[in-house]
């Protein structure tokens, strides 16, 4: 099993009437909700955790990219990894992604993402979103109809400058460069590829195409997955491609504690906070007409990011959002218990630990953190016996990676 640790960076501060005064935590939120000095203080905070959760033995670490949102203070996550690719040596650095329909030109990605997989020797795991509705349609003003015809031929852009060993010409419909020369190039010729869905069946098809790794990134927890995961295994079928459990993962809210009484009462308050503040989205803002397919509305897909899809978390007990699986939570043998499920029954190597939750602070975060690495991670590691040696979709960096290593007060090395 391949684990992140992965960071949404919420804003902690929203008002405890927030529901009720505004209508949603994206796009239009007023800014004066935010402020920069406790900014300041929350992102060093989050990278903080983000480093811990190496330290512990996590394989990955991870984040991502949103606009104009309290939900995830990443509008720029390469700046993150940037931070990330000095201060760690071993981590795969996640990003998950980079939004490429909103790129102009989306070369711009290919030689950030090559700076990244240089500067950290090859520790790259590059994320290719096709984006959210209310990032790329409305904060962004993509159009909706066209943001996957613009993602396509964005990701063809990317993935040949890293390929092409010569400049060369692109004549693409959104995207025309007479001199397409990427300087510099990653250290992986091809870095891997995630690719995270929030359950659109074209992604599908495109992740196991491309040999990608398909990323199931839900809210409402394992126990809902199952069907939307079935789907994919079964296309996986179809397309002829080999079962390996590398080939998917998820994302679960985990929260972790000496007993299970414990982990009710330090983090029920955070999780509440998350799902009844942090994803309180505005409906019409979460599916822009045409932003989901035909086919996939014809399978009754709808998004992620809504009450209705979610849930009325506060209405429901600890008992019912742990038995239903939208948390998985309590002592570390009771986490290891539902994450072995969780594994066996999605048939996932890839798990996108949300161990930060709402607005948890920091010494709960780090507590949690630390008994998942040490008391709940080791039992999972093996669960996968047959594929041990499938290293295909994970980072190959070089051996003898460049370290940080200036003394600021000496000046040496």
């Amino acid at each position: 099993m391949k684990f992140t640790w992965f960071n949404l960076m919420p804003w902690p501060h929203l008002p405890d009437d927030f529901r009720e005064k505004y209508r949603s935590v994206w796009v239009d939120i007023p800014s004066h909700l935010y402020d920069p000095v406790k900014g300041h203080e929350l992102y060093n905070v989050y990278l903080d955790e983000l480093e811990y959760a190496e330290s512990l033995g996590f394989d990955g670490i991870g984040v991502n990219e949103h606009h104009a949102n309290g939900y995830g203070l990443m509008p720029s996550p390469n700046i993150m990894a940037a931070t990330l690719a000095r201060r760690t040596s071993k981590s795969a650095l996640v990003v998950l992604g980079n939004s490429i329909a909103l790129y102009n030109p989306p070369i711009r990605v290919a030689e950030e993402f090559a700076m990244l997989d240089v500067i950290s020797g090859g520790r790259l795991l590059a994320g290719f979103p096709v984006g959210t509705s209310m990032d790329t349609n409305f904060c962004y003003g993509q159009i909706p109809s066209l943001t996957r015809e613009k993602y396509a031929e964005a990701h063809e852009l990317i993935i040949k400058c890293w390929e092409e060993d010569e400049p060369f010409a692109f004549n693409g419909r959104y995207n025309k460069l007479r001199y397409a020369n990427c300087w510099p190039k990653p250290i992986q010729k091809n870095p891997p590829i995630f690719i995270p869905g929030g359950g659109s069946l074209e992604t599908y098809d495109f992740c196991i195409e491309n040999d990608y790794v398909y990323c199931y990134l839900s809210f409402s927890g394992f126990k809902r997955a199952k069907q939307l995961m079935d789907g994919y295994w079964q296309r996986v079928e179809e397309f002829g491609k080999d079962d390996s459990p590398y080939r998917a993962g998820f994302a679960q809210t985990i929260v972790v504690a000496e007993t299970d009484a414990e982990a009710e009462r330090d983090y029920r308050e955070h999780i509440d906070y998350f799902y009844n503040r942090c994803l309180h989205v505005y409906p019409g803002f979460a599916d822009a007409p045409g932003y989901r397919t035909i086919k996939t509305l014809k399978e009754n897909v709808t998004s992620q990011m809504t009450r209705s899809a979610v849930g009325d978390v506060s209405s429901m007990s600890w008992d019912q959002l742990v038995g239903e699986g939208y948390v998985i939570a309590g002592s570390p043998a009771t986490v290891t218990e539902q994450m072995n499920e969780l594994i066996s029954t999605l048939r996932v190597g890839n798990l996108f630990c949300l161990l930060h939750v709402g607005d948890m602070p920091q010494d709960k975060c780090m507590r949690s953190t630390k008994l998942f690495a040490e008391e709940v991670m080791p039992n999972l590691r093996d669960v996968w016996p047959d594929h041990a040696d499938d290293d295909r979709f994970w980072i190959h960096p070089i051996n003898q990676a460049a370290r940080s290593g200036v003394d600021p007060v000496g000046g040496g090395v």
